[in-house]
């Protein structure tokens, strides 16, 4: 890929005005002193095929994609990673030239870097991990995990369907199972993963039986608003080590950055507070 002197990019939803994406990017690219930008677009599903033919011609290098695109974009795609391909939605595409796109997905990616960022040496093949939920986010963790090695998903849901589709998805590791089941899981579970938006304000509260949360069970939530969810809190004072979603987010952004304006930028404290300011 052949950069522009000023490369642009940027993320692409429907709505877009609350992704913190923009403020992420921009926080790398002034700290580093790299020229360009990365600019929030708002772009509708009827008009996607039309903006990726024409953003590159503008000077874009890539763009993230998020609600309600991640995938559709793959039919979009001239090539796509094995990882997006097997978890069915893309989160990262980049523009290579002459009209090709690379879609990829990284919130796998980054919801390992996130544990391992708090936990050095952490592996999924600990011991058996409980996802609750069974959307988007879901796939893409669950995809890790298997990678990583993970020796069984439990995947809880309220419609079991749902989580004997990942099963379908994925293989024999997935393992459904009915909401009722969640205390016993718990008991039975080395990492616990909420990919649901209960608990993230404005939403219900995330209300599951944790009585028998012991450590060394590891508990982390997709949800960063607020940063210590109801979940993390019953679990740090069940004694586990807990991990909350801002760093999947920030870490997520990492490839694509490198790829668009070549330089690996890190995750660190100060680019928490940046993306958290107000």
């Amino acid at each position: 890929m052949i950069r522009p002197a000023i490369p642009l990019a940027g993320v692409i939803g429907d709505p877009i005005s609350h992704s913190l994406s923009p403020r992420l990017h921009g926080h790398w690219l002034r700290r580093y002193g790299l020229k360009g930008h990365y600019v929030p677009l708002h772009i509708t599903h009827a008009n996607l095929a039309e903006a990726l033919r024409i953003l590159p011609e503008m000077g874009f290098v890539g763009v993230n994609i998020t609600i309600p695109h991640k995938e559709y974009v793959l039919d979009l795609a001239s090539t796509v990673t094995d990882r997006a391909a097997l978890i069915g939605a893309a989160n990262t595409l980049t523009f290579l030239g002459d009209g090709r796109i690379q879609a990829d997905n990284t919130d796998g990616q980054g919801f390992l870097s996130n544990i391992r960022q708090k936990l050095p040496g952490w592996s999924a093949s600990v011991g058996p991990a409980l996802v609750l939920g069974s959307g988007g986010a879901a796939k893409a963790i669950i995809s890790a995990l298997i990678s990583d090695g993970a020796p069984q998903v439990f995947v809880a849901n309220r419609t079991r369907a749902r989580a004997e589709g990942l099963k379908e998805q994925f293989g024999a590791r997935v393992e459904p199972q009915d909401w009722t089941r969640i205390p016993d899981l718990v008991e039975r579970s080395a990492l616990i993963v909420n990919t649901t938006s209960l608990g993230m304000t404005g939403q219900p509260p995330l209300t599951i039986d944790l009585s028998r949360l012991s450590p060394p069970t590891v508990v982390t939530d997709i949800v960063y608003a607020p940063l210590e969810t109801g979940l993390l809190q019953a679990a740090r004072a069940a004694g586990c080590e807990t991990v909350d979603g801002l760093g999947m987010l920030l870490h997520q952004a990492v490839p694509g950055f490198e790829r668009w304006f070549g330089y690996t930028p890190l995750v660190d404290d100060d680019l928490r507070q940046a993306v958290l300011a107000e």
